[in-house]
């Protein structure tokens, strides 16, 4: 199937705070320079806040994670779990079309989803608070048939049920998931053959059940609150920080530019930044600068790759001594430096200089900063 992504798109993205500080968890999860692995999380996450995952999102996370575009689209187009154009607002539903279900009834669930919701799937409903799907198999074939809504399973369901729960969502209600037959679990519908006595027979649901009433939202989506321990792997509750990536706006009108005038090059015998600089016209801005380094004293910058000691003259020259200015540049800002260091001209888009010292001003050590530790980088 062609997945493509959604032809309007917002303008920009970014994690509210609560899922930025628990994306910095995610990525400690990970080895010094593997912090990519946590793409799938990360795009998941941003998909729940949102409901859907649009380009700015992916492309969020992306540098969020210090990995060229082109590898986050290609996961969050290869897994059908992610939804790329926006679905509603309230629920999305999914029914699922496997064997199991089609034979038990799946086909009437999906004519109820046409009748109540949009004829064709990935579609709004006209209040844009519903939208359907037929997926593939949900694991719950001896249920059969049966709906993803939200987070929770519903099973065994008819037309009927189907109907009821779709409106008691519309009418701000709470459905309760899993069987509507009332079946505990799995067991046969004639009932238990064996292990007759559950472990909380005082609780007619099981656990996912007595969760999702208890919570009584069905289908809230995660917003970041739900578990304080963000970091149970260190063994503690506060993760290392994130800076996150630079905010990026789409759909802006081009700004008129004048024509580029000629960058002086910067030598390392320059002896102080000034600040006050006139930045360059054109495509590039100068770097806020740092008259000196704060009062900590300035970073290694020799620790993000591609930095040597005369690189790192260069960029003290020009006010720059901490992980999190570099962090900070912009797309204009990082072309005036690839123009403005002198024998190095593109070395910092080369080997981007702007991933590794989001990581390294979070605290998070990357593969090369601790070959520097180690000694094994002169």
């Amino acid at each position: 199937m062609l997945r493509r992504l959604h032809h309007t798109q917002p303008e920009s993205f970014e994690f509210t705070p609560a899922n930025l500080e628990w994306a910095a968890g995610q990525i400690s999860k990970y080895p010094a320079g593997r912090q990519a692995s946590a793409v799938i999380p990360l795009l998941w996450r941003a998909q729940e806040q949102e409901g859907w995952l649009s380009r700015p999102a992916i492309e969020y996370v992306a540098d969020l994670l210090g990995m060229p575009y082109i590898r986050a689209l290609e996961v969050a187009t290869f897994y059908f779990m992610f939804q790329l154009a926006p679905v509603g607002s309230l629920a999305h539903v999914q029914i699922c079309g496997t064997t199991s279900c089609m034979i038990c009834g799946g086909e009437e669930l999906v004519k109820v989803c046409r009748e109540k919701i949009a004829n064709d799937p990935f579609t709004l409903s006209p209040d844009g608070r519903f939208s359907w799907e037929e997926v593939e198999c949900l694991g719950a074939c001896a249920n059969a048939p049966m709906a993803l809504i939200g987070k929770d399973y519903y099973e065994d369901l008819t037309a009927e049920d189907l109907a009821r729960i779709l409106d008691e969502l519309a009418a701000g209600g709470l459905p309760r998931p899993g069987s509507a037959k009332g079946r505990y679990a799995s067991e046969p519908v004639t009932g238990l053959t064996s292990l007759t006595a559950h472990e909380t027979p005082h609780d007619p649901h099981n656990a996912s059940v007595s969760r999702a009433l208890a919570q009584g939202d069905t289908v809230k989506r995660i917003d970041g609150t739900e578990v304080p321990n963000l970091t149970p792997w260190l063994g503690k509750n506060a993760p290392p920080k994130v800076a996150a990536p630079p905010k990026k706006v789409r759909n802006s009108p081009p700004q008129a530019q004048p024509a580029p005038a000629e960058t002086p090059v910067v030598a390392a015998k320059t002896a102080a930044a000034d600040p006050s600089a006139e930045a360059p016209a054109g495509h590039s801005t100068r770097p806020e600068a740092l008259a000196a380094p704060r009062g900590t004293g300035a970073d290694d910058l020799k620790k993000i790759k591609g930095v040597g000691p005369k690189i790192e003259v260069l960029l003290n020259s020009l006010g720059i001594y901490h992980f999190d200015q570099v962090a900070s540049w912009t797309e204009a800002e990082l072309a005036w430096i690839d123009d403005n260091l002198e024998g190095f001209k593109g070395r910092a888009s080369r080997d981007d200089w702007i991933a590794q010292a989001r990581l390294l001003a979070a605290g998070i050590e990357t593969e090369f900063s601790s070959r520097v530790d180690q000694g094994d980088v002169y």
